[in-house]
């Protein structure tokens, strides 16, 4: 029994259809299964970056780390070959950059600086047929810039011990005025109130004398001389 023309046609045509749908299923599979993480999240200026890949699978033939948008061999940055001697062959985007190359997929940025950001994509060859791939934002920061939240616990530990020794200072100039007061009050009242000098006994003796005390005499001989000259007179 012959299969007619027509209906072979339309059976090769439903075949690579669905050959194509699935070479696509495993291509997007594929895409969506590897994983970049980077470690730290927002490197800074000197500071080691690692891109961990996550869901390479156990066998693969080699993998392309690129540093861009497009995958080509401008952007390339190194291959790695897992079993060879030598595994890391650098691209022509390597550059200056010190990159090394792990058997798991990953790659490690030494020295990262802000001219190393950009778009970086690795591709992971299974077979001839099969490419997984995955891509990550990478923004390396200036390592003395801050954000603006890690001023303001200087800022306020400033602005304390600047309110804390005016405090103290003004603490102090008023104790001292104080001080002065205090003893400059005492010193006039020590001197207002000053005991006067007793004066001697016979200074004061003599001074309670009345005139002509030193004339008149109480004797009782000399009062009875005085009126016999006066009867006589």
């Amino acid at each position: 029994m012959e299969i007619p023309m027509g209906t072979q046609g339309c059976f090769s045509k439903s075949l690579l259809l669905s050959a194509s749908i699935l070479v696509l299923w495993m291509l997007q599979g594929s895409q969506a299964a590897l994983h970049i993480q980077k470690i730290p999240e927002q490197p800074q200026k000197n500071q080691d970056l690692l891109l961990s890949v996550q869901g390479v699978p156990d066998t693969f033939q080699d993998f392309n780390w690129y540093l861009g948008e497009e995958m080509y061999g401008g952007t390339r940055l190194f291959t790695y070959i897992p079993g060879i001697q030598r595994p890391q062959r650098d691209g022509s985007a390597m550059g200056q950059r010190d990159i090394v190359g792990f058997p798991n997929g990953s790659m490690l940025l030494r020295r990262a600086q802000p001219t190393d950001s950009g778009t970086y994509q690795v591709a992971v060859t299974i077979n001839s047929e099969w490419t997984m791939k995955a891509k990550t934002e990478v923004q390396v920061a200036e390592k003395n810039k801050e954000l603006p939240s890690t001023h303001l616990p200087t800022n306020a530990g400033i602005l304390a011990a600047t309110i804390i020794g005016s405090l103290a200072a003004g603490a102090l100039l008023i104790s001292c005025i104080a001080y002065l007061l205090v003893t400059r009050n005492w010193k006039g009242q020590s001197h207002r109130y000053r005991v006067p000098r007793r004066p001697s006994p016979v200074s004061s003796h003599c001074l309670l004398k009345p005139r002509g005390f030193f004339h008149k005499s109480h004797h009782p001989a000399h009062t009875q001389s005085h009126q016999i000259l006066e009867l006589l007179g």
